[in-house]
């Protein structure tokens, strides 16, 4: 059987310690094995990186951009095999994976404008002869943990733009898929990066604290849940490391009485149900506003989910795949179970459905859940799966108050034919990323991405603007060259 190891310093490698089996979550089959790094292991390619970074960080920035132009070449000639990797070992269905893969893609679009974003501030004359610059300089060795959910679309969000900035990067993707990320890595070989400055190591909590507690790695990027967010945060923190973590999620879409309802119903199926809501996008709350609004958008849903087609990746007419994990597929379960014990009305139920030929596959159908409450486990943690959850509230204010009263600040919307209510709702709802009759609200590459409160930790969102921020230093500069016959005695005061 296959085994997925590292790449170190431009090599593949595997180790001979522990290993761990990688599922094709759509057969629930072992499909390969994923070699679980030492720290040993780490720490060479912590030192690969460090190796390299001298000459990289010297490297003109407008060589660094054109490795990025070839290898979004190679990104889009090898889209196939690696929506494959994606679907093989995630279960995504290809449609859904490409979108991930081109999301991505936009990602080092935007790292191909590096002479631009790294070209600093100058100021002549600021006093007598003096001038006066910045510069954004490299950090060194950095590195991302990434999750399973995008294992192209993430680990793209992170190391472009920290390697165009001048760092050499350690990427410790999900283990669970581990394959997309080091084929992705390999294709930025092939494009002329040199040895050393993108290194992968696959590996589980020993490979993530060797990163978090080595002092020669400058700064960490992780996305995932929550609980490992703030645990990341804190260790790096405390080790002396910049760090931006962006955690959990419950997002919530509000339904005004005056919606297109048909237009907010079509929405909610793609951003409640895509990718098998294994996103921190995924719209997993409809807050309806007023009775009438909630019995329309259920009867509705209700009737708009008998198309769902759930089923394996490699058929292009499923809507969506399974769930990781057989343990993620009982989780997810477990929290249906859990709303309905509580009161909870299960309107659309997910709990068993039949896939010919997929019978071991770790799947869930979509369910819909109505007359949730704000008590309920189901509501107050996130499930990560193809569920979507109605709550009924009596004004928009007391929806917003739902909102904003939750740990979780990722994404919200509204969906609304009120320009003052739309805006009155952007301006004061206490969440990272809204949309205004958009399901999904997150951004393009060249804006940032980030939600508020338990969502993100850290100053810094991910990609964007931010992303030069985060992945360089501000240095500087104030100069004067005195000429010979003007010498001025010593002066006590700040020179103006």
């Amino acid at each position: 059987m296959k085994t997925i190891g590292h790449l170190i310093n431009g090599t593949l490698q595997v180790d001979n310690g522990r290993t761990q089996d990688v599922y094709n979550p759509s057969t629930g089959e072992v499909s390969k094995q994923v070699a679980l790094a030492s720290k040993a292991t780490v720490e060479e390619a912590i030192a690969a990186a460090e190796a390299a970074f001298p000459a990289w960080r010297n490297t003109p920035p407008l060589r660094r951009a054109r490795i990025m132009f070839r290898f979004k070449e190679l990104l889009e000639q090898n889209s196939q095999r690696i929506l494959e990797l994606i679907g093989e070992e995630h279960g995504k269905i290809s449609h859904d994976a490409m979108g991930e893969l081109q999301r991505g893609i936009e990602n080092v679009e935007y790292a191909c404008g590096a002479p631009e974003l790294l070209k600093g501030e100058h100021s002549k004359n600021v006093g007598p002869d003096i001038d006066s610059w910045s510069e954004f300089q490299p950090l060194g060795v950095v590195a991302g943990i990434t999750p399973f959910n995008f294992p192209a679309m993430v680990p793209l969000w992170m190391f472009p733009m920290a390697i165009v900035c001048g760092n050499c990067f350690v990427l410790k993707p999900s283990e669970r898929n581990p394959s997309s990320a080091m084929f992705i890595a390999q294709l930025l070989q092939e494009a002329g990066l040199p040895n050393g400055v993108m290194n992968v190591v696959n590996g589980d909590k020993e490979a993530v604290d060797t990163l978090l507690e080595d002092k020669r790695v400058q700064a960490v990027s992780f996305v995932g849940s929550t609980p490992i967010a703030e645990y990341i945060y804190t260790t790096a923190n405390a080790n002396g490391k910049r760090c931006q973590a962006l955690g959990g999620a419950k997002n919530h879409a509000i339904i005004m009485p005056d919606a297109d309802m048909d237009n907010a119903v079509n929405h909610l199926l793609g951003a409640a149900f895509g990718s098998s809501g294994e996103r921190c996008m995924a719209l997993s709350v409809a807050v309806a506003v007023g009775d009438k609004a909630a019995d329309t958008l259920v009867e509705k849903m209700q009737e708009a989910m008998k198309s769902l087609k759930v089923g394996a990746y490699s058929d292009k007419s499923n809507d969506f795949g399974p769930v990781i994990t057989k343990a993620h597929q009982e989780k997810v379960v477990g929290y249906i179970n859990s709303a309905e014990e509580q009161g909870a009305k299960i309107v659309v139920d997910g709990r068993n459905p039949k896939v010919p030929g997929y019978e071991n596959g770790f799947f869930v159908g979509g369910t819909l859940i109505d007359n949730v409450s704000p008590d309920m486990l189901s509501y107050k943690e996130e499930i990560f799966g193809p569920v979507l959850q109605v709550m009924r509230v009596n004004s928009m204010q007391e929806a917003m108050d739902l909102i904003d009263a939750h740990e979780y600040g990722n994404g919200t919307c509204i969906f609304t034919r009120d320009g003052e209510a739309a805006r009155y709702f952007s301006d004061n709802i206490q969440v990272g990323m809204v949309g205004i009759n958009v399901p999904l609200p997150v951004p393009v590459a060249y804006h940032s991405f980030g939600g508020w409160k338990r969502s993100l930790f850290g100053d810094l969102s991910a990609y964007g603007p931010d992303s030069v921020r985060f992945y360089t230093r501000r240095k500087t500069i104030t100069q004067r060259w005195p000429s010979a016959s003007l010498r001025e005695g010593a002066q006590f005061a700040f020179p103006s």
